[in-house]
């Protein structure tokens, strides 16, 4: 399917996708990993988790996250790896759960630092300052951080160790 999409791109952009095939596949998997969650929180919010919102962001997070890490280790960061998977998922979650506190702390900041709510600000600007620190500044920071933090930590180049060159036959003589 990639390959399909870059014949049919025109040749400078073609040559830029190829050189930033990691990240584009990166920000494919995250657009797919927020719709999942919200089908998943609003499919549970709306109906058997009404009462618990909480419960439904928690539980759509989680399965947001476990469809991020296979998508993630099967096609952006394929070419990379080299831990054992047990190792390698523990590194994704705590790399996911640390990009989750950087996202939400533009929302506390604008919330409770810049005081941006009700009734110290009403409640347009509230849902707009809402919506700015944690759905557009949030998530750009949480996503570049995760992109680094994933292709150091989480799914790094696999450095081979070198060989020693075997002596030539004039050394051994």
């Amino acid at each position: 399917m990639t390959n399909a999409v870059l014949t049919r791109l025109p040749e400078p952009l073609r040559a830029l996708a190829l050189k930033h095939c990691e990240l584009l596949k990166f920000v494919v998997v995250g657009g797919t990993a927020f719709l999942v969650d919200n089908a998943v929180f609003y499919g549970l919010k709306l109906t058997v988790l009404e009462p618990k919102p909480v419960t439904a962001k928690i539980v759509a997070v989680l399965v947001a996250t476990i469809v991020s890490y296979v998508l993630n280790r099967e096609w952006s960061f394929r070419t990379r790896g080299g831990r054992e998977r047990r190792h390698e998922a523990a590194l994704f979650f705590l790399v996911s759960a640390v990009g989750l506190v950087l996202s939400s702390a533009p929302l506390w900041i604008s919330r409770y630092v810049l005081h941006l709510q009700t009734p110290e600000a009403s409640l347009v600007t509230q849902e707009i300052a809402d919506f700015v620190s944690a759905q557009v500044v949030g998530t750009l920071v949480a996503m570049v951080f995760r992109f680094w933090a994933f292709r150091k930590w989480v799914f790094p180049h696999v450095r081979l160790v070198p060989v020693p060159d075997s002596p030539s036959k004039d050394e051994a003589a």
